[in-house]
């Protein structure tokens, strides 16, 4: 249940270098958490209009699970709970037919039901998928082969059996985050404290090209951009905000702060040099990155602690942020001052927010879907459908089609564009 954006600047690792990064990823794909960006924008357009019932082009049963479907050259890959496993299973985005399947860790639940939470990530001909409890495993694109993997437990992760103790997050209520992809390497959130709350392994053979800190995991899944001039991961842990230079795990600077149950969950925001970051207990802020000689320094700009944003990471477009606030509210933000624009009531606990085309598509916890326009001066809602059951899984959008999960199944929706 994981569960972004900025200004186009040059300094800011935009979808295109990320399809760089991401190997052979291409603009209307849909690979990771939140899409190519990691940051909910759309390069491929979303439609200017909704019917009132679309048809779907297939719908499949599935078992249960929370992880978003994710979309790249033809191929969706969505998880779910199979007998006692957490599976992968590869379809073909057309039809829906299945392509293959792989179990590839035990299933673990507590009281919210059994199911994978951490989204898969599609990267050329490799796709990498973790589990609830922390088993990570690098799969053949083709045909779902398990290429290499490891557990979190190889690096000094320790699994916390009681759940409402205030140890850690991940590693007593299940990992939720997605690993992230630069360059050559797969970098994985661990969550040990024993020098590997972050690893950095090669995509192809798994072999450890760095391990790094002691934080614990949080919820949230990481994010890499440039700030200040370097290539980093940015993350959020139980203990704040940190970034990490992806080359050699470096630490390059801090923000602490904690919350309650250390549960940070949305993932950081990146525009120009600064980051944008909600807490159920500490509010929505804007931090700013700086140099100082090899190391670098971050500083709050602003701190609103009135928007206690807590399952559900907003997006970014001209400068306004657009996501679900605190009170079950539709918000947008002047993302330079922390400032509500406006606010509209009855969107519940989630809000799954896609931006392109100066349209926001959004999906709510009851598996409605609305199109909105997004812009500064009102709500301004274009249309709206029913895609699913209740959910808690992120939709994807790749060439003209959404896809959305909920505990039943996946369903692919062809929406026209314009």
């Amino acid at each position: 249940m994981e569960t972004g954006n900025p200004p186009r600047t040059a300094r800011f690792v935009r979808p295109f270098l990320f399809a760089a990064l991401l190997g052979c990823a291409h603009a209307a794909d849909w690979p990771g958490w939140r899409g190519i960006g990691r940051d909910g924008l759309s390069p491929d357009p979303l439609p200017a209009s909704l019917p009132t019932q679309p048809t779907p082009r297939w719908q499949i049963p599935l078992g249960h699970g929370y992880a978003s479907p994710v979309v790249a050259s033809g191929l969706v890959v969505v998880l779910d709970h199979s007998a006692g496993q957490e599976t992968a299973h590869g379809l073909d985005s057309v039809t829906g037919k299945e392509r293959w399947h792989t179990p590839y860790a035990k299933a673990w639940s507590d009281e919210f039901e059994p199911g994978p939470r951490c989204t898969p990530l599609i990267d050329g001909d490799l796709i990498f998928v973790q589990s609830a409890q922390g088993e990570f495993a690098c799969l053949n694109r083709t045909d779902g082969r398990k290429r290499w993997g490891f557990n979190f437990e190889d690096y000094g992760t320790v699994w916390v059996p009681d759940v409402h103790s205030n140890i850690g997050a991940a590693v007593r209520r299940g990992h939720t985050g997605s690993a992230v992809i630069a360059g050559n390497r797969v970098l994985v959130q661990v969550g040990s404290t024993q020098g590997a709350a972050f690893a950095a392994f090669d995509r192809e053979t798994g072999r450890l090209l760095w391990k790094s800190l002691n934080d614990h995991t949080c919820y949230s899944s990481p994010i890499v951009g440039t700030l200040a001039g370097r290539l980093q991961l940015v993350a959020a842990t139980a203990e704040g905000l940190v970034g990490v230079d992806v080359t050699d795990g470096t630490a390059l600077w801090r923000l602490t702060f904690r919350t309650g149950a250390n549960r940070n969950v949305l993932t950081p925001i990146l525009s120009g040099d600064s980051v944008l970051f909600a807490s159920h207990t500490t509010g929505l802020r804007r931090l700013t990155v700086h140099s100082e000689g090899a190391q670098q320094k971050a500083s709050d700009d602003w701190l609103n602690r009135d928007l206690k944003i807590n399952l559900a990471t907003p997006v970014l477009v001209g400068g306004h942020l657009y996501g679900l606030g605190a009170a079950h509210d539709f918000i947008c933000v002047d993302a330079a001052s922390g400032k509500v624009k406006w606010s509209q009531s009855g969107f519940g606990d989630v809000a799954s927010v896609i931006a392109g085309s100066g349209r926001l598509l959004v999906q709510l916890d009851t598996g409605e879907i609305r199109l909105l326009r997004a812009t500064s001066e009102r709500y301004d809602e274009i249309g709206r459908f029913q895609a699913c059951g209740k959910t808690y899984s992120h939709p994807a959008w790749s060439d003209g089609t959404l896809y959305v999960r909920d505990p039943n199944g996946c369903v692919a929706y062809p929406l026209a564009t314009q």
